[in-house]
């Protein structure tokens, strides 16, 4: 029975190992450093926007058979499908480069490798060839067996670390009243774009799908699971969010792990810096899974709908092909300062949202295409009308 629990809120835990590895845990704490607890709502409204982008993907799935991509491109027009590539590539050496890189930092906090800034580059390439390997040879099952396992770890580690730093609960309190202070919009977007999710958002389509998941009657399963998830993905949030604000990070590369463990280690002792040092790793590795899992369905569905073909997509040549790309191709560019890597990865990825609510605005607002019983009901249009409006004013209520 607890295995079966497990299957029923697998992708919606999937989705939040994917999207609360590097994007909570470094983005968010850096959000906290910069801003405070003054963005703990954006957390929160990340979850909340995740949930109903998610929710949306398994519904449009659910009613038509068809993937989300499948339905832009039969639906909205065949046109889509060439600005989404050059986004998905733009986005995958973007994310994929930090995310080798955030493995290379958790690698070299625990294990350093000779000088810090060769240990990054080593201990990326190995979290890199890892991730390729695990998702190149072992079955989807095992996927989701891994995944859970690190993001229990994750979340004890998150948990823990913020009970023992937290600050008062009225200062908790007063940030999740939404604001935006002067010069955090970047910040905010940030927070959003790594908590509220990414392109990766689309994934869950295809693993529900591997599940079996299909026809109307099950979009109650998928909003059980997908609660379960982000709720996690909530508690994540903040607590990142609440850990930066308590430890000022100014370091970069390899160095921001290890400041990050050091001042656990002046807060709370010994146990603090190797607590956060293990929970680190976990996220950023589940997130690279993930991400190294899910990136090339998307690229598969793509070509898919350019030949024709029809079949699984996972056993499919361009699949394999692109899991290869995905691990290899960012390896020659690392580089940047981690700091900007994930600002720009934040950014990059939350471009995505406003798109994504405003297609299922119109895909599942059409009761011919998904019929009454699917089509949104009046809560989530709002929901994703709020989304495409709070972006596109975003950048006029920076304070």
């Amino acid at each position: 029975m607890r295995i079966d629990r497990l299957r029923l809120v697998a992708p919606g835990l999937l989705l939040a190992a994917t999207g609360v590895g590097a994007g909570d845990l470094m983005t968010g704490t850096l959000a906290g450093t910069e801003l405070g607890t003054t963005v703990l709502w954006a957390a929160l409204a990340g979850a909340f926007l995740k949930f109903v982008l998610s929710e949306g993907v398994a519904r449009w799935q659910l009613a038509s058979g068809t993937t989300l991509l499948e339905g832009w491109h039969h639906k909205l027009g065949a046109w889509i499908r060439w600005p989404f590539l050059i986004y998905l590539s733009l986005f995958s050496v973007i994310v994929g480069r930090a995310l080798a890189n955030a493995c290379g930092v958790a690698g070299t906090a625990l294990l350093p490798i000779g000088p810090p800034e060769t240990s990054v580059m080593v201990w990326a390439a190995l979290h890199s060839i890892a991730g390729l390997l695990i998702v190149l040879r072992g079955s989807f099952r095992t996927f989701e067996s891994l995944m859970s396992v690190l993001i229990g770890l994750m979340f004890v580690t998150v948990i823990g670390t913020t009970a023992m730093i937290a600050p008062p609960a009225g200062e908790i309190a007063a940030g999740l009243i939404p604001s935006i202070p002067a010069g955090g919009t970047t910040w905010i977007l940030a927070v959003l774009g790594g908590v509220g999710g990414t392109v990766t958002l689309l994934s869950y389509g295809y693993w529900i799908a591997e599940q079996d998941r299909r026809g109307p009657e099950m979009l109650r399963t998928c909003r059980i699971d997908l609660a379960v998830g982000n709720g996690v993905t909530a508690v994540f949030g903040l607590c990142v969010i609440i850990i930066g604000s308590q430890i000022e990070v100014q370091g970069s590369g390899a160095a921001l792990a290890t400041q990050m463990a050091e001042r656990l280690q002046a807060a709370v002792g010994p146990a603090g810096k190797w607590v956060f040092l293990v929970g680190f790793w976990g996220a950023v590795f589940s997130s690279l899974l993930g991400v190294w899992q899910s990136i090339p369905y998307m690229f598969a569905d793509f070509l898919r709908l350019k030949t024709g073909g029809s079949g699984d997509l996972r056993s499919s040549r361009p699949y394999r092909f692109c899991v290869v790309l995905v691990a290899i191709v960012p390896l020659f560019l690392l580089n940047a300062p981690v700091r900007q890597i994930q600002l720009t990865y934040g950014i990059v990825g939350a471009c995505f949202l406003p798109l994504l609510a405003l297609t299922l605005l119109l895909l599942n607002g059409r009761t011919s295409w998904v019929g009454q019983r699917l089509r949104n009901p009046l809560w989530i249009s709002i929901a994703l009308g709020t989304c495409v409006a709070f972006f596109a004013a975003l950048p006029l209520l920076d304070g």
